[in-house]
């Protein structure tokens, strides 16, 4: 961090640092019906007249672009996208406030900066005594960063508010995501929230495919408290079961009735190696 701007901490490793090929291949994802073994150039442009999605919030995944890239292009590209944006992701790293947001400054990528809504955090951390202003939580977690090309890409001049969650105290998970519900419910313009997550991780494909489906099961049915019971009951490594869990009590407060699984593919079907895998579910809630 320096003047307030967080540097790029994962791009040229879990996507391009060169701007051009990043904005390519960020489009490449997006389009209609992208999978690995359809070449971008050979991908039909999306219709003109296909209505978008207005969604409450998504799930989105967050490993490299070449292994999950095409699953998060395939939710970002059905999205009606607002001008407001909360990205909820895991802590990988363990450093820092449990759960940390940024309120001020910009987050930088090889697309430009991309500027914190300074006034939603702000009221966040009025709200929410448990949240922390933390930049060093941020300062090399990857889940909510690659994200943003995607945004930067299909919004331009979008604002968002960063939060990583380090803890999996159900009660703390929702009442955050109450809090969540409350302020953005108060809010001029639309919000909408993305839960950065990958699914089951390093097991082998069918296993993976078998758990995953439990969970999405439960994420489809927007149940916030079964997801976190499936997960832990199953042995789901999935990552980012907080945040998730923090989005779907927040959009069915927010009066969410519905959830479309978008795409689900795994690690193997980039790699070839099916004996260790991770999974990836894009997921809209509306």
């Amino acid at each position: 961090m320096s003047d307030g701007v967080r540097h790029p901490a994962v791009a040229g490793r879990f996507y391009p640092g060169d701007a051009d090929i990043l904005s390519r291949d960020v489009k490449s994802y997006v389009l209609p019906d992208k999978s690995p073994d359809i070449p971008a150039d050979q991908a039909a442009v999306r219709p003109a007249n296909q209505q978008k999605i207005s969604a409450l919030g998504c799930v989105v995944p967050h490993a490299g672009y070449m292994y999950s890239g095409y699953v998060a292009g395939a939710v970002y590209g059905a999205l009606n996208i607002p001008k407001h944006v909360l990205i909820l992701g895991p802590n990988h790293t363990g450093a820092g406030h449990p759960l940390a947001i940024m309120s001020e400054g910009a987050w930088e990528t090889p697309l430009g900066a991309a500027q914190i809504d300074s006034a939603l955090a702000q009221e966040l951390l009025k709200r929410f005594a448990l949240l922390g202003e933390d930049a060093e939580a941020h300062r090399t977690e990857h889940a909510i960063e690659v994200q943003l090309p995607f945004l930067q890409t299909l919004q331009p001049g979008f604002n968002f508010v960063p939060i990583t969650i380090g803890t999996s105290q159900l009660e703390v998970l929702t009442a955050l995501g109450l809090v969540l519900a409350d302020v953005i419910s108060k809010q001029p313009e639309p919000v909408m929230i993305v839960s950065s997550s990958d699914m089951n991780h390093y097991e082998n494909d069918p296993i993976t495919r078998i758990k995953d489906q439990k969970a999405i099961d439960r994420i489809l049915a927007l149940d916030a408290k079964g997801l976190s019971e499936a997960v832990r009951a199953e042995h789901i490594s999935m990552c980012g079961v907080e945040p998730t869990v923090v989005m779907l009590t927040a959009v069915k407060k927010l009066g969410a009735e519905s959830a479309q699984l978008v795409k689900y593919a795994t690690s193997g079907d980039i790699s070839g190696d099916r004996q260790r895998v991770v999974g990836y579910a894009g997921i809209t809630v509306q």
